[in-house]
C-alpha cells in the first residue's frame, strides 16, 4: 500500500528540549536531550503519513528566511512534497520552544504560531489534489483551508478535519468535512459536552466523528457504529505533536483496502501512544517496530 494524501494548514519550527523541572527566574538549566524539526499539525500528520509508507504532499507557507531550511530539510528528509503559498516571505517562520519535563509526559510550550504567514491564497493549484485519496486541513489558514476542501470535494476525495480548537470561519469549512477527528479541547460555541458537540458535527453532514481524549479512549461515531477506542497505556515521556502523529496514522490506516473508521482509529492510537514514549515528534521512528523496552 502506497496512498497519497494532501495535507494543507500550519508549518512551524520545532525545538524540543528534555528537562527535569522547568528553571526558575533568571537561572540556566542545561537540557539532556533536543530536537530540532518542522512542527505544526498538519506538517507533523503529512511526516507521520510519509513514514509510514504514504505519499504526502503539503500546502503551506514556508518561505525564504534562512532558517526556514530546517523546515524544508526535514519535509525533503521523509521525501514530503511542499506546496509553498508565501514562496517569498522574508520573515522568520512561526517558532516553537517546548520543555518535556522528567518523564512524566508533562510538557510546557511556548509558541508564536499565531504570527502566521500571509499566503498567496490565489497561487493554490487544485491541481495539487491530483492522485490524491484525501485531504487533511487543520485550519489554520482558514482561506486555505475552505478552498482546498472544495477542490478536493470536487474531485470526489475524502475530506478529513484535523479538530485541534474551535476557528474562526469553521461553519464555512464543516459542511465540506467527511470525517472530523477532534480533540477533547475542540468547543463548539453554545454545545457544551462530548455528544452534543459530536451531534452538532454530524448535524453539519460529517459522516464519521471522533474525539481522542489524550490517554482516555476515544469516542467515536459514524453510520454503522457508536463506541469507544482504547488508547495503549505507556510510559510517556513527551506528548507534544502526539495527536498531530495521530491524524497521520489515521490517514495512513484509513487507506488500507476495508479499513473501518474503528480500525484506522484503533491503529493511530497504537502509533500516537507510541510517539509519547520519545522526546519530540520524530524520535519514535528510530523504534517503530520493535518491543517496548528494545534499545
Amino acid at each position: 500500500m502506497n496512498p497519497r494524501g494532501a495535507f494543507a494548514g500550519l508549518s512551524t519550527i520545532d525545538l524540543t528540549y528534555h528537562v527535569a523541572a522547568m528553571p526558575p527566574p533568571n537561572a540556566k538549566l542545561v537540557a539532556d536531550e533536543q530536537e530540532l524539526s518542522a512542527g505544526g499539525p498538519a506538517a507533523n500528520a503529512a511526516v507521520a503519513f510519509a513514514y509510514l509508507g504514504g505519499q504526502a504532499r503539503l500546502i503551506t507557507g514556508v518561505g525564504q528566511h534562512p532558517v526556514t531550511a530546517i523546515i524544508r530539510d526535514d519535509l525533503s528528509r521523509f521525501r514530503v512534497a511542499l506546496e509553498d503559498l508565501a514562496p517569498t516571505a522574508s520573515e522568520a517562520p512561526p517558532l516553537s520552544s517546548i520543555f518535556a519535563i522528567g518523564n512524566t509526559g508533562a510538557r510546557s510550550i511556548v509558541s508564536a504560531s499565531r504570527a502566521l504567514r500571509s499566503l498567496d491564497y490565489a497561487a493554490f493549484r487544485p491541481a495539487v489534489l491530483d492522485d490524491c485519496t484525501f485531504l487533511l486541513v487543520d485550519g489554520h489558514y482558514m482561506p486555505l483551508a475552505i478552498a482546498a476542501a472544495s477542490a478536493a470535494r470536487a474531485r470526489g476525495m475524502r475530506v478529513i478535519l484535523d479538530g485541534g480548537s474551535w476557528k474562526d470561519g469553521l461553519p464555512d469549512l464543516l459542511p465540506l468535512v467527511d470525517t472530523a477527528i477532534c480533540s477533547a479541547d475542540f468547543r463548539v460555541p453554545g454545545y457544551e459536552g462530548e455528544d452534543a458537540v459530536a451531534d452538532f458535527l454530524r448535524g453539519c453532514g460529517i459522516s464519521e466523528v471522533a474525539i481522542t481524549r489524550g490517554h482516555s479512549a476515544i469516542r467515536f461515531w459514524c453510520p454503522s457504529a457508536a463506541g469507544e477506542v482504547a488508547v495503549p497505556q505507556v510510559d510517556a515521556a513527551d506528548t507534544s505533536g502526539a495527536g498531530d502523529i495521530f491524524h497521520g496514522a489515521f490517514c495512513f490506516y484509513a487507506c488500507e483496502p476495508g479499513a473501518t473508521f474503528q480500525d484506522a482509529l484503533a491503529k493511530a492510537a497504537v502509533v500516537a501512544s507510541e510517539s509519547c514514549r520519545h522526546i519530540g515528534t520524530r524520535a519514535w521512528m528510530r523504534h517503530w517496530g520493535k518491543p517496548a523496552g528494545a534499545a
